[in-house]
């Protein structure tokens, strides 16, 4: 038993030795080194990454903002609103041919060169913008990309980064399942669509004077107005597919003078289907399945 006691100590010692010893063997197998010159602990996740970029980073312009107080400004005036009601039976009607267009919409990668009317996405942005935002904030700026200079530099940045996501961010699963839809990182649409419109959030407002206003869900909000610009879309027959270009954020922000205060959440090409364009063969899950009626 005194001997045990005696031991107590010695054995305590060693067995903090021991794990002291595992966690720095741990930690030093966990610095793998990116390509780019970082090791894997400074290396985040695709995702964090994705969502940190440089418009989040604090610079001296965001500190040097004064906020606005909400309370500071006038209040809405309020006006009569009465739509247009339809009959039902013409509301019915509504709803099967709108479902019948928005059902054909598909992510489509092989995009014409045929120029399309400026004014034409001017209107389909326009409608996006009709999106509800968090207090109305509006928090969304639309860059519209024609200049073929411009395009190619979006597609180099991307395609750099997008190599870097197949090959090490994103994991076999991932691209795996991407394998069946035929996608990789080359993006040759960003040279060859008429339009690239970058949609980018603000995170919050950049007011006269150097004020700042807090905007309100903005990515929600901003995402509504994708949604309704990919509906818009859809309606005039020009095609597109979504794209979210990961750790591209800064690079495009600052390729197109865009402000501290926005981060890209969304890349669209745009134009009209290529003769030749196919698209995966894909069924959408049935009514049943996505609604609930209680």
């Amino acid at each position: 038993m005194a001997v045990f006691s005696v031991l107590t100590p010695f054995l305590a010692l060693v067995l903090c030795v021991v794990s002291g010893i595992l966690v720095l063997r741990s930690r030093h197998q966990s610095k793998v080194v990116d390509p780019r010159g970082k090791t894997q602990a400074d290396f985040k996740p695709w995702v964090d990454q994705d969502l940190q970029d440089d418009c989040e980073v604090p610079t001296r312009e965001d500190e040097e903002g004064e906020w606005v107080d909400s309370n500071m400004e006038d209040d809405v005036l309020h006006v009569p609103y009465s739509p247009q009601r339809h009959p039902e039976d013409e509301m019915l009607q509504r709803s099967q041919h709108f479902y019948a267009l928005m059902n054909q919409r598909r992510s489509v990668r092989f995009i014409s060169p045929e120029p399309v009317p400026r004014e034409i996405i001017d209107n389909v942005v326009h409608t996006a913008g009709t999106a509800p935002s968090g207090a109305h904030t509006e928090p969304w700026t639309f860059v519209v990309v024609s200049d073929a200079d411009t395009k190619h530099q979006i597609r180099l940045i991307v395609e750099e980064e997008e190599e870097m996501n197949y090959r090490q961010r994103m994991g076999d699963k991932w691209v795996k399942d991407l394998a069946k839809l035929r996608t990789n990182w080359i993006k040759e649409y960003l040279d060859v669509s008429p339009y690239l419109i970058l949609v980018f959030k603000q995170t919050y407002g950049a007011l006269p004077n150097n004020k700042k206003k807090t905007h309100y869900y903005n990515e929600i909000s901003v995402s509504i107005a994708c949604g309704i610009l990919l509906a818009a879309l859809q309606n005039v027959g020009l095609v597109t597919v979504t794209s979210t270009p990961l750790n591209c954020g800064p690079q495009l922000r600052l390729l197109l003078k865009r402000p501290p205060n926005e981060k890209l959440l969304m890349l669209l090409p745009v134009g009209y289907p290529a003769k030749d364009a196919t698209v995966p063969d894909l069924s959408r899950k049935p009514l049943e399945d996505i609604v609930v009626h209680i």
